[in-house]
């Protein structure tokens, strides 16, 4: 796998769940992904996860070349420079089609295992 698929590109988003903001990412070549919960959506928060996720996947041979996310994310885009990653953002009113679509997977799996438990209320 790591023959074929050395240089990666990463596709990121923020989800929230009850307004628990999430950070989504996913491997473009293999659709691997990980979910970080955040405390909040601040410039140093996000540079800290994502160092988190890249750091894995630099641990496991693959070599993130390029990060796919929406505006969101045009506050970080020096120091992913630094760190050689080229930061794709889209326009404002447009969406990475792959991590919108993995989103509303792990939304739809989220609502269907809460649905079967027996609590009639969970915690926050």
């Amino acid at each position: 796998m790591l023959k074929e698929h050395r240089n990666v590109t990463l596709t990121t988003d923020i989800m929230y769940i009850n307004k628990i903001p999430f950070i989504i990412t996913m491997l473009q070549a293999i659709h691997f992904g990980t979910i970080e919960m955040i405390k909040d959506e601040r410039k140093l928060t996000i540079i800290k996860l994502l160092q988190q996720v890249i750091n894995t996947y630099h641990g496991r041979g693959f070599k993130i070349r390029q990060i796919l996310t929406d505006r969101r994310f045009e506050c970080i885009r020096k120091h992913m420079e630094m760190i050689g990653i080229n930061l794709n953002t889209t326009t404002w009113d447009e969406h990475i089609p792959e991590i919108e679509r993995y989103i509303r997977m792990i939304k739809e799996r989220i609502r269907a295992m809460t649905n079967m438990l027996p609590f009639e209320q969970l915690p926050h």
